[in-house]
Parts: C-alpha cells; sequence; structure tokens
C-alpha cells in the first residue's frame, strides 16, 4: 500500500495493539493477544499498516502458507492440474481495519498487499492459489468483490487463483 501517511510493515515490539478495533472481537483480540506470538513460532507473519503521525495501528493482514483438498475446487479448475489430494496454496488468514480508519481505501490496500506478497511468494515456494477465510458475510461480499470464489467444504473459505492475482497490476510488496 503506497500512502505518504501509512507504514506497512511486520508486528514487532514496538506496536502498539491494545487500542486496536475493528468490531469483530475475535480479531482484535488476535492482535492484541496471539498475533505476537504467531509470528514467534512461525505459524504466520502479521503486517500492520501504521499510521506514521499517531502510530496507531490502522489495520493488519496475516500471511500463512496452507494445503487445499482438491475436492473442494471446481471441477473447472482442477482439471489441469496433478491429482494430488492437497494442493498448495497462500492463507490471508485475517484481515481487519480499525474503525477510525474506515472509508480510506484500506481494506482494499491491505488486501492487495498480501496478494502482491503471495505472488511474489508463489514464484519461489510454489503456491496455485490465495484462500481467505471470511468471518462473516460482508467479509466473504468484500473478496468475492475482488473476484474470490467459494470452495465447496466452506462457504466462508475462499480462493483465487495465482493465475488471477499474476494478472492484476500490483505494486511490488514493500
Amino acid at each position: 500500500m503506497r500512502d505518504p501517511r501509512f507504514a506497512l510493515e511486520p508486528l514487532g515490539k514496538q506496536h502498539h495493539r491494545a487500542a486496536f478495533s475493528c468490531g469483530v472481537a475475535a480479531l482484535d483480540r488476535y492482535l492484541q493477544e496471539q498475533a505476537g506470538q504467531e509470528m514467534r513460532r512461525h505459524v504466520a507473519v502479521v503486517y500492520v499498516l501504521v499510521e506514521l503521525s499517531t502510530a496507531a495501528i490502522a489495520g493488519f493482514y496475516t500471511l500463512s502458507a496452507t494445503g487445499i483438498d482438491v475436492g473442494a475446487l471446481p471441477e473447472d479448475f482442477t482439471r489441469r492440474l496433478p491429482r494430488y489430494p492437497r494442493l498448495p496454496a497462500a492463507l490471508i488468514g485475517r484481515l481487519a481495519v480499525d474503525r477510525g480508519f474506515r472509508g480510506q481505501g484500506i481494506g482494499k490496500g491491505l488486501l492487495l498487499d498480501a496478494l502482491a506478497r503471495s505472488y511474489h511468494l508463489s514464484r519461489r515456494i510454489g503456491a496455485l492459489a490465495v484462500v481467505v477465510d471470511a468471518k462473516d458475510d460482508a467479509a466473504r461480499r468484500f473478496y468475492e468483490h475482488f473476484g474470490f470464489r467459494r470452495l465447496a467444504d466452506d462457504a466462508n473459505r475462499l480462493f483465487l487463483e495465482m493465475a488471477t492475482v499474476a494478472g492484476l497490476d500490483l505494486p511490488e510488496p514493500s
């Protein structure tokens, strides 16, 4: 995300997480209590968007590796793929914007940055899609707006083909 008011960086001890509030208790709690542990244990990388003038966290997202059961993918997507039971993907496990920063395009900016990072990583480790876990119907609609499709095994788990991501006009990740 390219905006001179903000810096996007991996979560660190210097970030003030306690004041973050997106309105979804599970996401607030995750950032405040669990995100640091997941970073230290290499379970996920948490990227935070920090407002430079206040040091407030405007939003965050997480990236990690995952696998998709081949049976959960649509046949039009799998017919040209190897017949493995699980296929590699990047996972945007969480994405949230603080209430005080809504309406500024931050969610879109965070998603595009996560997609750019996922694409660049897929060229090094292999991932055929980006998977997201939508917390609710509004989040699912947000992702569907960007072309994500539902997986057959969970209405709130969606994917976007890496080939589609490659065709987007994405910035180089910072």
